[in-house]
């Protein structure tokens, strides 16, 4: 009787154990595509004081996946890419230039950044979907291009890199 048990127990068990596993594989395989930082960046509108309201069109082969990964993608294009102008919203420069200076900040710099975009990380506190709403485009037979709406608070992430010594304040030279 024990044993008719442990096999209902096993037979009900190890399908959520392999869809878990297989949701886990998916998740780390966007989290590769997304360290590769393709996406593109549109600017939408500024939001209220201190945010802006951007479009980030991230490819994936998951386009469940590539929504999320859009978040990350926005606050990254702010940071390192800077937003073009377009229309009445005027374009946003990188707050983190191509830096050229020594290696020890460049490896420090980079350490707080891969904890910064980690799953769940501190980029979370600066964006946020204005709805759940996505465009979905198939580009290929495994590749879909999502197209998600997000607002950044702009001025708290740049307050947030001066307290760390990654962005010169705005007054530093005055």
């Amino acid at each position: 009787m024990k044993i008719k048990g442990l096999l209902w127990v096993a037979l009900l068990v190890l399908p959520l154990a392999a869809g878990a596993q297989q949701h886990r594989r998916k998740v780390r395989k966007a989290d590769a595509e997304t360290r590769e930082w393709k996406y593109e960046i549109t600017p939408v509108s500024v939001g209220a004081k201190g945010s802006v309201v951007v479009a980030v069109w991230s490819d994936s082969a998951n386009p469940v996946v590539a929504g999320e990964q859009a978040k990350k993608n926005a606050v990254h294009g702010l940071i390192f890419k800077g937003m073009p102008a377009n229309g009445a919203v005027p374009g946003k420069r990188p707050l983190v230039p191509v830096s050229t200076g020594d290696e020890q900040q460049q490896r420090k710099e980079a350490e707080y950044f891969d904890r910064f975009f980690e799953d769940g990380g501190a980029y979370m506190r600066f964006v946020t979907l204005t709805s759940e709403e996505q465009q979905v485009t198939k580009i290929d037979r495994r590749k879909y291009r999502v197209g998600v709406v997000v607002v950044v608070s702009y001025d708290e992430l740049r307050r947030e890199l001066e307290n760390r010594g990654i962005v010169r304040k705005l007054d530093a030279g005055f």
